[in-house]
């Protein structure tokens, strides 16, 4: 990976933490993307102690279309070329919020940041080929439809249905950004990281940190968790595998609304015109 210009969002901590320091222990220059500076300063100075390559730390709110905007903006004044992009950053939000945007923040930041930041990034990207876009989704897509009539959920929310929805988003914008990439040396995949035993859940407070800590014996470590990424992210034997789903680094079968062309191209058309056309 020397030489590699590696992007991870998310990445102060949980999986992307793991896999922003694996590819630096691979060589590659990681760009970490955080939210709050000092964890985020805390997994750079990590990068730079274990790495051969270069760490960089942007900061940046991805459920904020403006924040979104300036770190492709920030990032392009300084690179032409990105080898690897990983959309880890998520979130799953109890109540229903809304963004600055006046969006859903489950879907705003889960499926819309993904969508946009690819899309903002992508010339660099294509510059870049051999490339590769790695779109962190989840098994629990599988119980998500896309409400295209409420995406927002603003009749009767429900977390994991909000979460579930935003998840089954990834996938169909990763097959969707495939077809649209094919022939230009980019590939496109998604993954099922594992139930992994992080903060994820248990930074909602109260009864889900409860749960978490009860629970957190019979899940994945974080480190696990992360190796489909990695994998996805490095390994010379998905080189040329693109518009795939991957669970525990082996292809599996995504659900059937996922799949669906059409359902995929109304997405696509839907998220361009709430990211005003990114």
């Amino acid at each position: 990976m020397r030489d590699r210009v590696c992007m991870v969002t998310g990445a102060s901590r949980g999986i992307g933490r793991i896999t922003a320091l694996a590819l630096a222990e691979k060589g590659a220059d990681v760009v970490l993307v955080c939210r709050d500076e000092a964890r985020g300063q805390a997994v750079l100075d990590e990068v730079k102690a274990r790495g051969g390559g270069k760490g960089e730390l942007y900061l940046a709110d991805l459920s904020s279309q403006a924040s979104i905007r300036k770190l492709a903006a920030d990032f392009k004044t300084k690179h032409d070329r990105l080898h690897v992009l990983v959309n880890n950053a998520g979130a799953i939000f109890m109540s229903r919020q809304v963004t600055v945007d006046g969006i859903e923040a489950t879907f705003a930041t889960n499926h819309l940041g993904y969508f946009l930041l690819t899309n903002l990034l992508l010339d660099v990207i294509e510059k870049s080929a051999p490339a590769r876009i790695i779109n962190v989704s989840s098994i629990v897509h599988g119980r998500g439809t896309i409400r295209f009539d409420d995406l927002g959920h603003a009749q009767g929310y429900a977390a994991m249905k909000a979460y579930s929805q935003s998840k089954l988003a990834n996938i169909l914008f990763t097959f969707a950004l495939a077809r649209r990439l094919e022939g230009k040396g980019v590939t496109v995949n998604a993954l099922h990281p594992g139930v992994i035993g992080s903060n994820f859940l248990a930074s909602n407070g109260g009864i889900y940190k409860l749960a978490m800590k009860i629970a957190s014996p019979f899940l994945m470590t974080e480190e696990d968790g992360a190796k489909t990424t990695i994998y996805l992210a490095s390994s010379p034997d998905v080189a040329d595998v693109t518009g795939t789903y991957f669970d525990r680094q082996k292809r599996a079968k995504s659900n059937r609304e996922s799949r669906d062309v059409d359902v995929q191209e109304r997405l696509w058309k839907v998220s361009e015109e709430m990211t005003r056309g990114a």
